[in-house]
């Protein structure tokens, strides 16, 4: 991997992460494009590629926590107060809602690894055909078109239950299959589940950091333990990791626009027509 690809890729992480249109589809079918131009990058299916797939993802985590960062910190501020209260000896009755949001949070990440871990060889399987690529991206459309037709959602915070939490997590966990956008995934799951747009949004990217944390890790020990010549090095992952970080800023600030004010399906019609795209280039093998 040269250097300009490795911009180009986090560039390319940082602003599909959070537009809900499948950044890890975008990332695979520009490495099947890039290849088909000559360049030496490691199969998009490739533990080593994949990595870095990952280590972009976590760049954009920054993005979540400077995008979030009155939200993220007032939450974990009542989250250690809960936590001071409730080891103490007066409770008092105390709700202790942010001590409940976070162990859902995490139960939340638990039920993505149930569901993902299992399937995880299949789903990598996948980043080697672009045609079954633009099966989840037509799947990633009508589930973004959905989102709009809905009416008001009345689930605040305090309606955040096991089974919510559960729903959410198991959406997380199957948008680990390419095409399949993450955030797109949770959020309409979450708006399914009748959580409010603002609550539904900040729940999926919060659980990102967990997510995303736990899977580079888990990827990162799968390619140490293969022990081959990696063709990415240090110095690649971390320009795309600060490349993304900092284009992912905006494309949040983009994205929460169009979710607060029902706009996804604007997002449809292009996925569609992307889908589209890649089923014919791959049936005329030019990916």
């Amino acid at each position: 991997m040269t250097f300009f690809e490795a911009i180009f890729l986090g560039i390319i992480q940082g602003v599909f992460m959070f537009l809900p249109v499948s950044s890890t589809s975008h990332l695979v079918l520009i490495q099947h494009w890039l290849i088909t131009q000559g360049s030496a990058l490691p199969a998009p299916e490739s533990p080593e590629m994949i990595l870095f797939d990952l280590v972009v993802h976590v760049g954009t985590l920054i993005s979540i926590a400077v995008v979030f960062n009155k939200s993220l910190s007032g939450f974990l501020t009542r989250l250690k107060g809960d936590i001071q209260q409730y080891q103490g000896k007066n409770r008092g009755g105390k709700e202790f809602l942010y001590l409940r949001l976070g162990a859902l949070g995490l139960f939340s990440v638990f039920i993505t690894g149930v569901v993902g871990l299992p399937l995880k060889t299949y789903f990598e399987q996948i980043f080697a055909h672009p045609a079954a690529i633009s099966v989840t991206l037509t799947i990633t459309g009508i589930l973004l078109y959905v989102t709009d037709i809905l009416g008001p959602r009345k689930r605040g915070l305090r309606g955040i239950n096991p089974g919510v939490a559960a729903a959410i997590g198991a959406a997380q966990g199957l948008a680990l299959m390419p095409g399949l956008s993450r955030s797109g995934m949770t959020i309409t799951f979450a708006l399914l589940s009748g959580l409010k747009r603002r609550w539904a949004a900040e729940y999926s990217f919060f659980i990102a950091f967990p997510t995303i944390l736990l899977a580079t890790v888990v990827q990162a020990l799968q390619v140490w333990y293969i022990q081959e010549p990696l063709n990415i090095g240090v110095f690649q992952l971390v320009v795309g990791f600060v490349v993304s970080a900092l284009v992912g800023i905006a494309a949040l600030k983009l994205v929460l626009k169009l979710l607060y004010r029902a706009r996804f399906r604007y997002f449809s019609y292009y996925v569609w027509l992307l889908a589209a795209a890649v089923f014919i280039s791959s049936m005329k093998g030019a990916l």
